[in-house]
């Protein structure tokens, strides 16, 4: 059963955001997703200081990255930087979708909040998102982002919200098998109805395949515009599925967050599961009567109000015992 004011946040996004959004071009659905997150974007929390910036990848395209600090941050007893990744499928989304999220982590915790806008598929497949995360990551732990605010050596941890939940996970599994000494210098790892299979986990994948604001075949028609369909022998690199990786160990802390009503629920706990099977530390929380993409409700639902506080709560922790 919903939550009301899941039911109340579920019934306005209907009148904005249509059933069938999935199956337009990505075109069409930036549109419609960018007007669905204008009209859920709030103005920026009191005292937040915001900075645009971008960064020459390697490859020799830029990244747009954007700065949140709240004037707590020089109060704050506590220091450290957030990297977020935005969901959207790998299709959707950008620095202005999420910033109801990322002003708002960065206002309640005093941390710094660097949101990141990676490539987007069709026009950027697979692995244009991942490589773009890795390499933010990579310039932040060598203090390289371009934001002279910002120190090298503080606390660096990663977050992100469906397929950005994947990234934030991904970038971790790849830092530690390329070199395990970098991924100790990330202080926590917080997921929010992540992403986190090539095909979701059961029950949650056949429960709730024709949940409200997610369902199963959204969830193919993103992954085919990113990974394509794939054969069994044509997976994507277990790192960028890290339900199914070969290896759970060697990770920082983890915090993985599922939703009920949602076909992408179990990959939180099951992820969780498996990182705890060979000793590792991971925590996870089920939302209760909540959605994916409920964040947008934080003003209104008192569900989802818990569920950002238990995402400030790891964050602060992390960045507190680093």
């Amino acid at each position: 059963m919903l939550e009301a004011g899941i039911a109340a946040f579920v019934a306005r996004t209907a009148g904005i955001y249509p059933a069938h959004a999935a199956t337009l071009s990505p075109a069409e659905q930036r549109a419609i997703y960018d007007r669905y997150a204008a009209a859920f974007t709030p103005p920026l929390p009191e005292g937040l200081h915001v900075e645009d910036r971008t960064f020459d990848s390697a490859a020799g395209h830029r990244i747009a990255l954007r700065l949140y600090r709240s004037s707590k941050a020089a109060e704050a007893q506590v220091r450290g930087t957030v990297l977020y990744f935005h969901g959207g499928g790998f299709v959707l989304g950008s620095l202005d979708s999420h910033q109801v999220v990322t002003a708002r982590i960065a206002a309640d915790t005093g941390l710094a909040v660097v949101a990141v806008d990676y490539r987007l598929a069709p026009e950027h497949p697979s692995p244009a998102a991942h490589d773009d995360c890795i390499e933010i990551t990579r310039a932040a732990l060598e203090g390289r982002l371009p934001f002279a605010s910002l120190a090298a050596d503080t606390p660096l941890l990663l977050a992100g919200d469906s397929a950005g939940g994947n990234l934030a996970a991904s970038v971790a599994m790849r830092l530690r098998d390329l070199d395990e000494t970098t991924t100790t210098r990330v202080a926590g790892v917080a997921l929010v109805y992540p992403m986190l299979g090539y095909e979701p986990q059961r029950p949650a994948r056949d429960t709730e395949a024709h949940a409200p604001m997610l369902t199963l075949a959204d969830v193919h028609a993103f992954r085919r515009h990113y990974w394509h369909d794939l054969r069994d022998d044509q997976r994507p690199p277990a790192w960028m599925v890290p339900i199914d990786a070969d290896r759970f160990d060697g990770l920082p802390p983890v915090l993985s967050i599922g939703v009920e009503h949602d076909p992408l629920r179990d990959d939180a706990s099951v992820f969780v599961e498996r990182i705890l099977a060979v000793g590792g530390r991971a925590q996870s929380w089920i939302g209760q009567g909540l959605v994916h993409g409920c964040w947008r409700a934080l003003d209104t639902s008192p569900g989802v109000q818990r569920m950002h506080e238990e995402v400030c709560r790891f964050l602060l922790d992390r960045a507190r015992l680093s």
